[in-house]
């Protein structure tokens, strides 16, 4: 698609993807959706208020959503932990595709999270396993998944719930190994190199798509999805709409093959070192 917004630099795209009017998962959920009913709890410690996994019924079609959702003010980030799911919450979300399979429903994940909870507690129940495991079992799952990174898509946090058959990105999203503020601690040991950050990191869809990451960009009302709501979820059901009828045909086996050749196929690079070296070698 030709985005409209091509002068609009990686670093205000991630302000944008963290707009404190933007649509977060629960309203898409009421815009694109009916019949919705929540699952709570993943049968081995608690509920995960940061991860939403629930029944809906997308067109007259069954289907599983799964979603990372944040606050609107200070009393709702605190309880839904600013969207930082914690391993519960990725063991709810796996049970809850788990259903889908057994079921035969699509899958539909949203991803909005800055990262995984890293707090002592996180750690302490496994939340780096958790993740992996979701990883391992995504993988395999006979469904249908479709994955849509809609603001913050933040490292492994958001991974543990994207290994799908077909990942879609709305245009003023991100999706990184780790945020920009993060990187230039890390790098310029300060944060006053968030801006160059944000370039090198090659984070916004504009970038993924080139790189065979993502597979489409979802474009967005005029201003970002925060301007108008009703208009995001459209553009969002189109997209979603095609990519269900593409992947709903596959066969379960040539989905899982599919699936695992298009993230081994990520990254791949010719090794142009070995080649200088063997032409030089040569002359």
């Amino acid at each position: 698609m030709k985005d409209r917004g091509q002068d609009t630099s990686p670093v205000d795209r991630v302000k944008l993807s963290r707009h404190q009017d933007r649509p977060y998962f629960l309203d898409y959920v009421s815009l694109l959706f009916s019949d919705f009913n929540e699952l709570h709890g993943d049968r081995k410690f608690a509920d995960d208020p940061a991860m939403i996994c629930g029944f809906a019924t997308f067109y007259n079609e069954p289907v599983i959503v799964i979603g990372q959702q944040k606050g609107r003010n200070l009393k709702t980030r605190q309880q839904r932990n600013f969207g930082m799911t914690k391993p519960e919450g990725y063991r709810k979300a796996l049970r809850a595709m788990r259903l889908a399979e057994k079921f035969n429903r699509p899958i539909l994940t949203f991803v909005d999270t800055p990262g995984a909870y890293p707090g002592v507690d996180s750690e302490e129940r496994g939340v780096a396993e958790a993740i992996a495991h979701n990883l391992r079992e995504m993988s395999r799952l006979r469904a249908p998944i479709i994955a849509t990174i809609i603001g913050e898509g933040g490292s492994g946090g958001a991974l543990g719930i994207a290994v799908a058959d077909r990942v879609l990105m709305q245009e003023n999203a991100y999706y990184s190994v780790i945020s920009p503020e993060n990187c230039s601690t890390i790098i310029w040991r300060d944060r006053e190199h968030v801006s160059e950050a944000a370039n090198s990191l090659r984070l916004t869809a504009q970038d993924l798509i080139s790189f065979r990451v993502i597979d489409e960009i979802v474009a967005e009302p005029d201003g970002g999805a925060h301007t108008d709501y009703a208009g995001a979820a459209k553009l969002l059901d189109q997209a979603i709409t095609h990519t269900l009828n593409e992947i709903r045909g596959w066969a379960a086996q040539d989905r899982v093959q599919k699936r695992y050749e298009r993230f081994r196929a990520i990254g791949s690079v010719q090794d142009t070192a070995a080649e200088d070296w063997q032409r030089t070698k040569a002359g």
